[in-house]
């Protein structure tokens, strides 16, 4: 796996976001889980996608739920079934929102996405565990004594 450097630029890091491409904008476009979903997958945020449950948690349709019917990736936003606004004319459209500002409340799953939970969920505790070794070894714990170490300390 290559090694990419990343900028602090303000100016690139923007062009990046809006000119990403589809398979990356489905990574950014994620939502938290709720309490309940996040304690048992062990898993805090997932991309969102069509048929999951979701609660409104800013703007203006703050506390309002629904599934979602469109994950418009172009726009950076999601459509929610309950959620419209009338034209002048009458007509009711959909209202945009964007995923960083839902929860989700129920989980659409299927076979890819109980292996991306599979696989989150495995990471996080590989990472845990490194760090609690890091640790370890920080504070000196399980630290070998060789023949050499003993030598030297004769020498003052």
């Amino acid at each position: 796996m290559a090694y990419t450097k990343k900028t602090h630029s303000r100016r690139k890091n923007r062009k990046a976001y809006f000119n990403a491409p589809s398979h990356v904008r489905r990574i950014i476009m994620s939502a938290p889980l709720s309490r309940d979903l996040r304690k048992k997958y062990n898993v805090r945020s997932l991309p969102v996608r069509k048929e999951d449950d979701v609660r409104v948690m800013s703007g203006s349709h703050k506390g309002r739920e629904g599934k979602i019917i469109c994950c418009y990736r172009k726009r950076w936003k999601i459509h929610i079934d309950k959620i419209t606004r009338e034209k002048a004319n009458g007509t009711p459209v959909q209202v945009g929102i964007h995923p960083s500002s839902v929860l989700i409340i129920k989980l659409k799953l299927d076979r890819t996405r109980k292996k991306l939970l599979d696989k989150k969920r495995r990471f996080k505790k590989r990472d845990h565990l490194a760090a609690k070794e890091k640790k370890k070894a920080e504070k000196g714990g399980d630290k070998k004594v060789t023949q050499s170490d003993v030598a030297m300390q004769d020498v003052d």
